[in-house]
Order: C-alpha cells, then sequence, then structure tokens
C-alpha cells in the first residue's frame, strides 16, 4: 500500500510505457495474420496492407474493445489471490505487460507467428508463482491452453483443406473455369458474408451496447448473405466486371477470390483489434484501477478513457513498423499462395473462429492461421510446404509460456528493486 501512495503516479506513467510496448508488440506480430495471406497471394502489396490493417483495426480496437477489464487476464489466477497485496499484483502485472512485450518484439523480429494472449498468460503465471505460490494458478486453465496448440490449427487445417479442394473440383479443374467462377462463388460470397457477421457481431462489436443473442446474430447473418449471394450474382454478370478481366481463364477467376478474401481479412482485422486489444490495456487498466482506489482491488475495473486510445495506436505503429516480417512468413514462407488459396486459409480461419466461439473452445487467432495455411499448402501435397518454416513456427508456440514467465519473473524483481 505504501508503495501505491508514494509512487502512484510513477507507476502508472511506467505501466502506460510498457502497454504501449505491448500493443505495438500486438501489432507488430498478431495484426500481420490477417494480412498476411492478402499479401502473399499478391492481391494487394505490404503497404496497402498496412493501411487497410490500420483502418480496421484501429476501429475494432477503439470502437469495440470493450470498457470493462478483467483484472486477472483470463482467470488464470484465482481472484482472490492477492488481497491485502495490491503492491505486489500492481509490480507483477507491470512486469507481466513488459515481458510479454519484450517476447512479442523477439518473435516478431524473428518472423514467429505467435500468440498475444499465451504470451500475457505465460507472464502473469510466472510472477503469480514466485509471489503468490503456484497453488494461486489454476492449473486447469491450461488444459485448455496446451489443447488449443493442436485442436484449432487441425480444425482450420481442415476446414481450409475441404474448401480449397471444394474450389479446385468445381471451378479451377474444369473445362469452363470462368463461368464456373460465375456459377459457384455467390455462394462462396454469401457463405463469407455469413461467416463475416458472426465473427464481427459476436467477437467485434458486443461491448458497444449491441446485444444481440446468438440466434438473432444468426438470423441477420443469413439475410445478408441472400442478399449478397444475389448481389454477387448479378456482380459476375455485368458488363463492368467482364470488362475489368484481363482473360477468360484462371486470372479471372482469382479476381473473384482476391474480392472474397479482401473482404475476409478486413473482417478479421476488425475482430481482432476489439478482442486483442485486451491483452495490452487489461493488466493496465487494471494496475490503474488499483492506484486510483488507494491499493482496493476490485473483480471488475472502469478503464479510464485515455487506456483505450493508447492500446489502439500501439497497435496501428507496431503494425505500421514490424509488421512485415510475420506476414512475409504467413503469406510466402509455409506455402507458396494464389488469391483462390489464400481465401481457402482466410476463411477456414474465420470459421474456426465462430466455432470456437460458438463452444468456449479457447483458440489463438495465429495458431488457427496457420493451420489454416498448411492445410492449403497440403492440399497440393507435402513438397508444397516449407517444412523448416514450420519446425521454427511449433517451436515458437511451445517456447511462448515459459518464455513470458521467465521474463515477467526476472523483470518483477528488478521492478522491486526499483521501487
Amino acid at each position: 500500500m505504501e508503495l501505491i501512495n508514494q509512487y502512484g503516479f510513477m507507476i502508472v506513467l511506467v505501466t502506460a510505457v510498457f502497454g504501449f510496448i505491448m500493443a505495438f508488440g500486438i501489432g507488430a506480430n498478431d495484426v500481420a495474420n490477417a494480412m498476411g495471406t492478402s499479401v502473399g497471394s499478391g492481391t494487394i502489396t505490404a503497404k496497402q496492407a498496412v493501411y487497410i490493417a490500420l483502418v480496421f483495426e484501429f476501429a475494432g480496437a477503439y470502437l469495440a474493445g470493450g470498457e470493462v477489464a478483467e483484472t486477472i487476464k483470463s482467470g488464470v489466477i484465482a481472484s482472490d489471490a492477492f488481497v491485502g497485496q495490491p503492491d505486489v499484483l500492481v509490480l507483477g502485472m507491470m512486469a507481466s505487460l513488459f515481458a510479454a512485450g519484450v517476447w512479442l518484439l523477439v518473435a516478431s523480429q524473428k518472423g514467429w507467428p505467435v500468440s498475444t494472449t499465451h504470451s500475457i498468460i505465460g507472464a502473469i503465471v510466472g510472477f503469480a508463482c514466485v509471489t503468490v505460490g503456484t497453488e494461486a494458478v489454476q492449473w486447469s486453465q491450461f488444459g485448455g491452453i496446451v489443447g488449443s496448440w493442436f485442436i484449432t490449427p487441425v480444425i482450420a487445417g481442415l476446414v481450409a483443406f475441404f474448401i480449397f479442394v471444394s474450389t479446385q473440383k468445381l471451378i479451377f479443374d474444369t473445362e469452363k473455369p470462368l463461368a464456373n467462377a460465375q456459377k459457384y462463388a455467390p455462394y462462396y460470397a454469401g457463405l463469407t458474408v455469413f461467416i463475416i457477421c458472426v465473427v464481427t457481431l459476436d467477437k467485434g462489436l458486443k461491448h458497444v451496447g449491441l446485444d444481440l443473442k446468438y440466434i438473432q446474430t444468426v438470423m441477420l447473418g443469413l439475410v445478408l448473405a441472400v442478399l449478397s449471394t444475389i448481389a454477387c450474382f448479378f456482380y459476375l454478370r455485368s458488363k463492368s466486371f467482364i470488362s475489368r478481366l484481363q482473360s477468360g481463364g484462371f486470372s479471372g477467376v482469382e479476381k473473384v477470390f482476391s474480392i472474397l478474401m479482401l473482404i475476409t481479412a478486413c473482417a478479421m482485422a476488425f475482430a481482432h483489434g476489439s478482442n486483442d486489444v485486451a491483452n495490452a490495456i487489461g493488466p493496465l487498466a487494471a494496475v490503474v484501477s488499483i492506484v486510483d482506489h488507494g491499493g482496493v482491488i476490485e473483480g471488475k475495473t472502469v478503464m479510464a478513457p485515455w487506456i483505450l486510445p493508447l492500446g489502439a495506436v500501439g497497435i496501428a505503429i507496431g503494425l505500421a513498423v514490424m509488421g512485415h516480417k510475420v506476414m512475409s512468413t504467413i503469406g510466402t514462407g509455409i506455402t507458396d499462395l494464389t488469391p483462390s488459396r489464400g481465401f481457402a486459409a482466410q476463411f477456414a480461419c474465420a470459421i474456426t473462429v465462430v466455432l470456437a466461439s460458438g463452444t468456449g473452445l479457447p483458440i489463438s487467432t495465429t495458431q488457427t492461421l496457420v493451420g489454416a495455411v498448411l492445410g492449403v499448402g497440403f492440399a497440393r501435397g507435402i513438397a508444397a510446404l516449407n517444412l523448416g518454416v514450420i519446425r521454427n513456427i511449433v517451436a515458437s508456440w511451445v517456447i511462448t509460456l515459459p518464455a513470458g514467465a521467465v521474463l515477467s519473473i526476472i523483470i518483477y524483481y528488478i521492478l522491486r528493486a526499483v521501487f
């Protein structure tokens, strides 16, 4: 308590810097996932991807990032573990933010797509173990986290595999690919819009007072999907679309899929911004709340108005400065992508996110998209996959939790010595 009373302003200032570093790391690593397939397939340039993702990530983080944050992230630590020890919790949250941010910067520099959620969870568990003991950690939560390393990439990979195979059978491996694209693409468009609606409404807009029930979300998605299918049917037969095609072959077909992929990528960027900004600002909001209340730890914390913009700006700058490295790994490192392959991967990722949100399955968007890209590559044969890159990615996933924990412990003791 004495620490908070004496150094309150300084603690908030330092934590804000750590929160910005964490948000920067999220931008550099996670955001690149949303746009990696679009860049790798040649649909847009890396510079265009940065501009597009900046708009949608910032919009998601700022408009739908939420007004309430959990004091203890994801229920990994028992909420009553730090009652009477606000100083320990404050220093621990500061250490966790900085540790997770540093690890994300290291991973981004190497081009490894890792989970920002797992980074912050590993960091929080690390400081909890050395301060209040291992009994404070709810280890049962870790079964889901470890399971998500295997379950979500496999689900996304299978979905991507079947979507890719279906496009090959229905469109590409036929005598008239463009005619078949005009025939079947509207259905892919309708399905895309349906999934996007569910992702955006359920994961992206749940904080802004748009309190729709799941069945209402599904019904709204179905209505918009039908309208989109009809609109796409007429657009693909319009003079304006046909005049844009270079030829009647595969280039015209790929143009159709590039549009669908880009729409999906934008929706995923918005949903990601609204969700993962909490990894950066949740612990920051907790520290600010504890300092403001003179050391009282509350279960829920109302965010100070400056916190959400800080997280949104950090994510945007991180993407602009360092996002290209992870984007390159996702887009070209694992396997060669075309717009139709990129669409299959991005769409499979969106479907898996919807399934996970409906069933409560723990999920990492990063690992989901990597699994989806692997599924697309696997559909073309094992030779189409870069096994060296895949090995490095999987190793970085396994290292993330302990790396966050070790860094957090080191930084915690440094902060304790300073304060």
